[in-house]
């Protein structure tokens, strides 16, 4: 069982690198990626772990940029050689753009009453504070019951205190990767362009005159219709496929590592050897 999309607590999940290789381990994960939002931090101070437990550890990252007027994530692996000091350098401007757009998150958020500060969120962020870590503060003060009440009311694009952040340019983030040894894939397709198949079937063939690499075909919120279209998108555009259960431990508690949503996550074990060949030839 192989799993390409994981977080820790690095970014925007809430299992320790520690923790999260005990549980690759535990389900019976023999390939994890750990894809950490704008940071190799987490993959960093897990690979010694793996090495130790048995367990092959993929380097990955997840990048959110902007396409079409939206926010769009992509995946970055880098299978076949680490990734460059030039593309770390640029994930640490990255970074720096969060912790812009969080100052003034805070800022909206006090202004609609709720009195909160950067440096309680900061605590649970760690290397990179995220919405989720908002939304746990706001549920822990009791501004609301649930994480996802929090971004229905407050976070989320369409709530009263959401605060846009500086996303790059999908052509630029897609060179970015590439430049700095990898390859990258569409992360779960089924949020772009409210998985309208028309709209992303071309989306995914400009994104591939950019020079993407993969699509994500493979993920816990993609039904067995959604797979089979986004595995046709990839063989029509001549794309590789990758796929993870997206796991943020108890910020998505419904997804569980390697399997999914109940069991609903089912990779292909041909996957992993497939884009190996695609990253040497890239």
């Amino acid at each position: 069982m192989i799993d390409l999309h994981s977080h820790t607590d690095r970014s925007d999940g809430t299992f320790t690198p520690s923790e999260l290789v005990a549980e690759a381990v535990r389900v019976g994960v023999k390939s994890l990626a750990i894809t950490d939002h704008d940071t190799f931090a987490g993959y960093d101070a897990a690979l010694p772990l793996a090495r130790e437990a048995g367990l092959e550890l993929l380097c990955g990252i997840e990048v959110s940029t902007k396409f079409h007027g939206a926010s769009v994530h992509l995946l970055g692996y880098f299978l076949n050689r680490p990734p460059s000091d030039e593309l770390r350098e640029w994930l640490r401007f990255l970074l720096d753009q969060r912790r812009d757009r969080n100052i003034r998150l805070i800022a909206r958020l006090r202004e609609l009453g709720l009195n909160i500060t950067l440096e309680e969120v900061e605590v649970k962020g760690r290397t990179l504070t995220a919405r989720p870590h908002f939304a746990r503060v706001l549920m822990e003060k009791g501004y609301v019951k649930t994480i996802q009440e929090a971004f229905d009311v407050y976070l989320d694009e369409s709530a009263q205190g959401y605060v846009q952040r500086h996303d790059v340019p999908m052509a630029e983030a897609i060179e970015r990767i590439r430049a700095g040894g990898g390859i990258s894939s569409l992360a779960h397709p089924v949020r772009v362009a409210k998985n309208h198949w028309s709209t992303l079937e071309k989306y995914v063939e400009e994104l591939a005159k950019l020079g993407m690499d993969c699509v994500e075909a493979h993920h816990s919120d993609h039904s067995p219709e959604d797979v089979s279209f986004y595995t046709s998108l990839a063989a029509r555009f001549k794309l590789g496929i990758t796929g993870g259960s997206d796991f943020h431990g108890a910020n998505k508690p419904n997804i569980s590592l390697g399997t999914g949503i109940r069991g609903n996550l089912h990779i292909p074990a041909d996957l992993l050897p497939n884009l190996r060949e695609l990253a040497a030839r890239s």
